[in-house]
């Protein structure tokens, strides 16, 4: 049976947003029951997953514009900047006003355990949703993000901290303490080792949806040079957990120092909640991503 999934997307900042939804409208195992739009204009962002719908033929796929700030820190991308390009696309225009985080609830909750969230922004729109609904973490059968990174700090490195926790700490904070059954991290430090360089994006890119996806990339426009696929990795291992290996353990997220917020906390432990991922077979992700995107 297809697995029945909610996206909660940032789409508009970096490209690998659009570039997982592509994979999820041509994944056949994937029923996409709906998107909701998160971080700043979530409007805008809600016309370019538009885009991407239409261009795979999925008009139907309800998308909701969610929440624009933060909890508590400042606005980090108040902008979706890919947006200059919606004038090239068919999109639609209009969309519910402030009527994601119901559209979440009421899903999940026609749907109890069968559910899998996957989150690739900030995560103010689940941390609102499970606060406005207490039920709601534990009638998921999971919850899949691209957030944090984990293993710099096994590692005897570093302390970095992701873009998503950064843009909403206490979001995340609430997401990771949320009582879920299984979260599943795609981390900074394993999704930054699958990366398709330019001139192979421009090969890959040229057949389909993704050549849509493509045309917001500013890879033609060499404002960018390669692609990092950080949100498609997140989606693909709901279908093929095999392209990562995991270690299991809890998640804190640091929010009381402004200098750290969003720093991910891992304690190892057996009967912990979460899967971290710890490291990626890159040739089997690309495999298996355009496989499904292309086709092939």
């Amino acid at each position: 049976m297809p697995q029945k999934i909610l996206l909660d997307t940032d789409i508009g900042s970096d490209i690998d947003d659009s570039v997982a939804l592509a994979y999820l409208l041509r994944q056949p195992d994937c029923e996409l029951l709906g998107i909701t739009t998160v971080s700043g204009e979530p409007v805008l962002r809600a016309k370019l997953a538009s885009v991407i719908c239409k261009a795979a033929g999925r008009g139907d796929i309800p998308i909701y514009p969610g929440t624009a700030e933060p909890l508590l820190v400042k606005q980090k991308q108040p902008t979706a900047h890919q947006a200059g390009k919606l004038t090239n696309h068919p999109h639609d225009t209009v969309f519910p006003k402030a009527e994601a985080l119901e559209f979440m609830r009421r899903t999940v909750r026609r749907h109890p355990g069968e559910i899998t969230l996957l989150a690739i922004g900030p995560l103010t729109n689940i941390a609102l949703l499970f606060a406005a609904d207490a039920e709601i973490p534990s009638l998921l059968k999971g919850l899949v993000l691209m957030c944090g990174t984990f293993t710099y700090r096994f590692m005897g490195g570093p302390c970095l901290t992701e873009w998503n926790a950064r843009c909403d700490p206490h979001a995340a904070a609430i997401v990771y303490n949320a009582p879920v059954k299984n979260i599943i991290s795609a981390g900074l430090d394993v999704t930054s080792k699958v990366v398709m360089e330019k001139d192979e994006v421009l090969k890959q890119f040229d057949n389909g949806i993704l050549r849509t996806v493509l045309d917001f990339s500013g890879i033609r426009e060499n404002e960018r040079d390669r692609v990092i696929f950080h949100d498609p990795l997140a989606a693909a291992l709901i279908f093929d957990k095999g392209i990562c290996s995991y270690t299991r353990g809890n998640v804190e997220i640091e929010t009381a120092s402004e200098r750290l917020e969003g720093l991910c906390y891992f304690q190892p432990d057996i009967n912990g909640k979460n899967e971290v991922a710890l490291e990626v077979d890159g040739g089997r992700f690309f495999e298996h991503y355009f496989r499904i995107t292309r086709g092939a």
